[in-house]
């Protein structure tokens, strides 16, 4: 394989994040595979089963930050795979509260025994995993508050 090395330093820092977001993906794919979900699925029940019995899909967008046409389709398929119950507060009532069924709970007991992101992250110490957290919520932020200046 042929490794790229970059003289643009922001370019290589973001290629190897990439780099790093997709391995440990990738581990934590093959950890929840015989579960039949996806990473993001486990997060979710993570997310549901940290807030409480109810939630709605507006804050799950905000805990994930995501779209709510992404974690909506999410939901809906998770829903269809009987992990979460999606109701109306009302019958009349457009705002949906979604909730862990009893498999949805079964599965989020067995997926956060899984050990890949303690095994990877493993490779740093206590205070390098401080550092970097530090560091990507810089990332984080500089992105956030990102604003493209018009050509001059």
């Amino acid at each position: 394989m042929v490794e790229i090395v970059s003289r643009n330093s922001c370019i290589y820092a973001r290629l190897l994040m990439g780099r790093a977001r997709h391995a440990m993906v990738n581990a934590r794919q093959k950890e929840v595979s015989p579960y039949h979900i996806s990473p993001q699925q486990a997060y979710l029940l993570l997310l549901l089963h940290s807030v409480g019995n109810k939630t709605t899909l507006p804050e799950l967008v905000r805990y994930t930050r995501k779209s709510i046409n992404t974690i909506s389709a999410e939901l809906t398929k998770m829903a269809k795979d009987g992990l979460v119950q999606k109701t109306h507060e009302t019958p009349k009532s457009t705002m949906l509260t979604i909730q862990l069924t009893a498999k949805g709970l079964e599965i989020y007991e067995n997926t956060k025994k899984l050990k890949s992101d303690k095994a990877i992250m493993s490779a740093l110490s206590e205070e390098e995993r401080q550092r970097l957290i530090s560091m990507l919520n810089k990332v984080i932020n500089g992105a956030r508050d990102y604003r493209p200046q018009p050509d001059e």
